[in-house]
């Protein structure tokens, strides 16, 4: 039985590998930070299985700043592949917190690298989790490999520096260490925080009368978006390669922010229509029909639970989103695509998901959040 360590483990990222991993007859170790309240939510399903836990899913407290804990858990663990998914994953944050950024997402990346060798783990498999804002300002449409890199935040920078340390600690001492560089991947696990969980959550929200207005930035940008958990296939498939190498994970399309916007808000039964320009843009309620959300709940047009769920508080002419320029970031990235070829080639692996899939499944699961717990 292989055994795995994955930092960021209570993520979304990291609770789909470790449904993976756990499928592929793995023993999976996770790493967790101290808290004073409980942070496991995303892999509380696996925790709660007696089954599983300390038998084949165990936990451990740390944290990628601590040289001495992650020397300790490594030589306590031995793991055979290692995921580094720990970060400060939030690029509008991380111009807030570039000290931290930088203290977590590149030198968090060293100093695993440096415990490898101290601990002499001569033969693991090293994972980290790299990020197509390495890209940036892009200097070529799609971005591959071997695209010239421009970061444009704190996080696209830190993630730069894991990004060449790897190659470094690669070529110096013949680790195996490989970098992802996956493009964005949602799921209903997503923070709320994030933008497209964050407007998927609105929608129901406004749908169901407890929220106004969504408030939002950059409504033109456009990301290449896929669906989280083929993506943490792709990243146990890197390490199964037969050789160490970067990979970008991504669909190979790209949309904006509006159009995520406006699908979500249609699968939650509203119709955007939108006016004015720059930050006085806002969508106004075109039409209204919750009938096709009430479908997503099977629930029957007219029924009790029907009138409980969608309310009159909500009429055409109704400003639901605005721009918000505190969202705007002080760089901003305006477009990111990706071109998986090399990983389609060589590790079989390719996104399924399409997007209007993507944002049905994502505004389903919120419509169903709100409808069963009222948030």
């Amino acid at each position: 039985m292989k055994k795995a360590l994955i930092t960021g483990i209570t993520g979304q990222d990291g609770s789909y590998l470790t449904e993976i991993l756990l499928e592929k007859n793995y023993e999976v170790h996770g790493i967790i930070r101290r808290s004073s309240s409980f942070n496991t939510g995303r892999i509380d399903h696996l925790y709660n299985n007696p089954e599983l836990l300390n038998k084949r899913l165990f936990l451990h407290y740390g944290d990628v700043v601590d040289t001495s804990n992650l020397n300790r858990l490594l030589e306590k663990i031995e793991p055979d592949e290692i995921y580094n998914l720990a970060a400060q994953s939030h690029v509008k944050v991380s111009f807030e917190l570039p000290d931290y950024t930088a203290q977590v997402d590149a030198l968090g990346t060293l100093r695993f690298l440096d415990v490898i060798r101290e601990v002499g783990l001569k033969k693991v498999k090293f994972y980290q989790a790299s990020t197509s804002e390495l890209f940036g300002k892009v200097q070529e449409v799609p971005q591959s490999e071997t695209t010239p890199f421009y970061p444009r935040s704190p996080y696209g920078v830190a993630k730069l520096y894991g990004y060449w340390i790897i190659v470094n600690y690669r070529e110096a001492y013949d680790l195996f260490a490989c970098n992802g560089i996956l493009f964005n991947h949602e799921s209903p696990r997503r923070g709320e925080t994030f933008v497209t969980r964050k407007i998927t959550r609105a929608a129901a929200r406004i749908a169901a009368g407890i929220q106004k207005k969504l408030l939002l930035g950059n409504l033109d940008a456009k990301r290449d978006w896929g669906y989280a958990p083929e993506f943490c296939e792709g990243m146990w498939r890197i390490l199964q390669y037969q050789t160490a190498e970067d990979f970008v994970l991504a669909t190979g399309e790209t949309h904006s922010v509006r159009e995520f916007t406006e699908l979500a808000f249609k699968e939650a039964g509203i119709e955007l229509e939108w006016k004015g320009k720059g930050a006085e843009e806002q969508a106004i309620v075109a039409s209204i029909n919750f009938d096709k959300a009430a479908s997503l709940l099977k629930l029957k047009a007219g029924s009790k639970e029907y009138k409980k769920w969608f309310t009159d508080k909500l009429k055409t002419g109704d400003a639901v989103v605005e721009i918000d320029p505190n969202y705007y970031r002080p760089t901003e990235v305006d477009l990111l695509i990706g071109n998986p070829s090399k990983a389609e080639k060589l590790l079989n692996w390719k996104a399924l998901t399409k997007f209007n899939d993507l944002v049905k499944l994502m505004a389903k699961s919120d419509l169903e959040k709100v409808f069963q717990r009222g948030y």
